[in-house]
């Protein structure tokens, strides 16, 4: 690449790791080398790191996908992993396959957080539709009438629960499929629904 001033090429490096961030998957030393055509790693990781030090992103140790906005700078986010697919029809094995990241505002982002690509079309008449993602709360509980992803004999489903005469049902919102029933014991929820994003092509 042609001789640019260091400073412009750090801020088009922070522009480049910026929407990467915004896009859900930050991207590694690498990847910021192999963008900017720099010779080594290095290039790239000094670049990263002078960042860092100014105070435009942080630095989680240990990950190779570790730069971050920092706390504070208006562009705070947490980044929740997308985890594969969630039947919202019939019960289907679960898939769960690492398939990126999730950007999340901050104040949403209490509690661990999961995100899974929905499948079937037993909830649309509560807004989620195929290929939708919903971003789930981890937790083993849930109040009556919240839209949760459970497991049922190692096999999830993304459904309303309800309580009837004290036994947990799984609602669909869509009249062409039917309430799943479980049987005592064979019941475990993974969390709850918090929000659904819809990506348009």
């Amino acid at each position: 690449m042609g001789r640019t001033p260091p400073g412009q090429t750090r801020e088009r490096v922070f522009c480049f790791v910026r929407d990467r961030l915004l896009g859900g998957l930050p991207p590694t030393v690498r990847e910021v080398q192999e963008a900017f055509g720099f010779r080594s790693p290095q290039t790239a990781r000094e670049h990263l790191e002078a960042l860092v030090g100014e105070g435009r992103l942080s630095k989680q140790g240990g990950k190779a996908r570790g730069y971050r906005f920092p706390s504070g700078s208006g562009l705070s986010t947490a980044l929740v992993p997308l985890l594969g697919r969630v039947p919202a029809g019939s019960l289907d094995t679960a898939v769960q396959d690492l398939e990126g990241y999730i950007p999340i505002q901050s104040e949403r982002s209490g509690g661990e957080l999961f995100g899974l690509r929905v499948h079937g079309e037993s909830m649309t008449g509560a807004g989620i539709l195929p290929g939708d993602v919903v971003i789930i709360r981890r937790q083993e509980r849930a109040e009556p009438g919240e839209i949760v992803v459970a497991l049922v004999d190692d096999e999830a489903t993304v459904k309303r629960l309800r309580l009837r005469a004290g036994r947990a049902e799984l609602h669909p919102e869509n009249p062409d499929f039917e309430a799943i029933v479980p049987d005592a014991g064979e019941l475990r929820l993974l969390g709850k629904v918090i929000e659904v994003r819809r990506y348009l092509g």
